[in-house]
């Protein structure tokens, strides 16, 4: 059935229901997963700091950037590991994420994409997007959503 699982997480809470339900649907069917976390690139980083923006070095930022998102990949690939399921992470920096995803998932053959949603309906949707709905349109390769 499935073989290769791609799971794209961003650390939330419900990216890492996406896990979690990635991960017992590759225990199930004995698939590999693949973790993908998706940063956009930041070109010129701000921090925040008691509600006023202030300018900090570039490598400050980015040391608390890349550190969050190791935490993120590592909580994910503990999802795995506790499940008795083979992963491997990747991390990718670009500006569009569905499409990131959709090449990963081409270059890594895999068979499944399983991605949370908001679930955002109407005029929210509309206006705010999704990248799970863009992926949905695009995508060549089944797409499990969970909510």
């Amino acid at each position: 059935m499935y073989r290769k699982i791609l799971v794209p997480t961003d650390g939330t809470e419900l990216s890492q229901n996406a896990v979690r339900e990635a991960c017992g649907l590759a225990r199930s069917v004995s698939a590999e997963l693949l973790v993908l976390h998706v940063r956009s690139p930041i070109d010129s980083p701000h921090h925040v700091e008691g509600g006023a923006l202030s300018r900090l070095p570039q490598s400050t930022v980015m040391e608390e950037v890349e550190e969050e998102e190791r935490t993120v990949l590592e909580s994910a690939m503990r999802m795995a590991t506790d499940a008795h399921v083979g992963a491997k992470m990747a991390f990718v920096s670009a500006y569009s994420v569905y499409e990131t995803i959709i090449r990963v998932a081409k270059e890594e053959q895999c068979d499944l994409i399983v991605m949370s949603s908001h679930g955002r309906r109407g005029l929210a949707g509309l206006l705010l997007g999704s990248e799970t709905q863009k992926l949905l349109t695009h995508a060549k390769i089944p797409v499990l959503v969970v909510r």
